[in-house]
């Protein structure tokens, strides 16, 4: 019998659980531990301090955040809060220590220049500072820093220095609560890019699968880096966002692969959790005019990569083909919105084999040596 995932706690929770901490201790002298918080939809869990630290003036408690069985960035990363008295009337003022970025760039829930602390987890401090102060006598007029041990190093792991965070981490959450596999944490990050892009006037996004795609795309359009979307497996959410907050030109880039996936309708293209259809492929030559005994060896081919270069061996196109009826599903998705799509397939290496949705321009490949993957993918 399957044991079911752990949860986990996102960096908010941990963040407002060292809050709590740290104020109770400026107030009363001791550090609660475990310490407990109230989380949005009620549930209330109880933190194990790491460290804690008293001095004239302030306190400083810090949580091990513990992102349960996701494979979480941030699994295992020490944040703090250090709590200090702040000037009468000021409620709670957030600021970035080690590890924590500040804002650079619009487009974000958070104006530029403040410590990237989104706005739930920044309720909910503001929330437990102030039942902290209302219990142990306090003014809830506090100075509140969070930092995360090696934040800064992390985030180069993560969308931060993209979407224009500099300096470490966010503070992230809208449940307290990690569920595995959700990978809401990516799907956010999408969302981000889209905001930032439009704040910066961009017209024309790319979605990409991975560096090899988003390397194609930039030196095809002369993209700029906010303007490229780490789509990774999720091209459903690239397409729904868009859709309610559109950008006039999208393009989807990616592997033969994972394209084929979203031409048979998938907006997940996770290898766990859809396959490239091989009768898909071999009704594609088909319908092409392809030989028949091509059709089959497609049908029967390893991968789509195998089944591409059958193709290309034959002289059909079936990098354009997948690209249009990648296209189509695109166009489905987006429902009418003010975007016009288009969609370019690469090989491992970066050549493009097929392209749908682009108006007086040619299919020249744009060729080169693999990038090094910074994503979930290579292309």
């Amino acid at each position: 019998m399957s044991t079911p995932l752990r949860h986990g706690w996102t960096t908010g929770a941990c963040a407002t659980a060292a809050t709590t901490a740290a104020y109770t201790a400026l107030l009363t002298g001791a550090f609660p531990d475990p310490v407990e918080i109230a989380l949005p939809k009620g549930q209330r869990p109880a933190f194990a301090l790491a460290r804690e630290r008293l001095a004239d003036g302030e306190a400083t408690a810090a949580v091990v955040k513990d992102a349960g069985d996701d494979p979480d960035v941030t699994h295992g990363a020490l944040i703090s809060a250090t709590v200090r008295p702040g000037l009468p009337g000021s409620g709670v003022t957030f600021l970035a220590g080690p590890g924590v970025g500040t804002v650079t760039k619009p487009g974000l829930p958070l104006d530029v220049g403040e410590p990237a602390v989104n706005p739930v987890p920044r309720r909910m401090m503001r929330e437990h500072v102030a039942e902290v102060a209302a219990r142990c006598g306090g003014t809830g007029d506090v100075v509140v820093e969070i930092s995360v041990e090696g934040g800064e190093e992390l985030a180069r792991r993560t969308w931060n220095p993209r979407l224009g965070i500099l300096g470490g981490l966010s503070i992230l959450g809208t449940t307290g609560i990690v569920v595995p596999y959700s990978c809401s944490a990516w799907i956010d990050s999408i969302r981000r890019g889209v905001d930032v892009a439009r704040a910066a006037g961009r017209t024309h996004v790319a979605g990409c699968t991975g560096s090899t795609s988003e390397r194609v795309a930039a030196e095809l359009y002369g993209l700029p880096e906010d303007a490229l979307l780490d789509m990774g497996d999720f091209a459903g959410a690239v397409l729904k966002y868009l859709r309610r907050h559109p950008v006039p030109r999208l393009t989807v880039a990616g592997g033969i692969g994972k394209l084929s996936k979203l031409a048979d309708g998938h907006l997940d293209l996770h290898s766990g959790r859809s396959q490239v259809n091989p009768d898909l492929l071999a009704g594609l030559v088909q319908g092409a005019g392809g030989d028949p005994a091509l059709a089959e060896r497609v049908r029967v081919a390893n991968t789509a990569l195998h089944a591409l270069r059958l193709c290309q061996e034959a002289g059909l196109p079936l990098g354009d083909l997948v690209a249009e009826r990648a296209l189509r599903t695109a166009r489905e998705v987006l429902r009418g919105a003010p975007v016009e799509a288009d969609v370019v397939v690469i090989d491992r290496s970066g050549v493009i084999v097929g392209r749908a949705g682009v108006q007086g321009e040619s299919r020249a490949g744009v060729q080169g040596e693999t990038g090094q993957s910074r994503h979930r993918s290579a292309e």
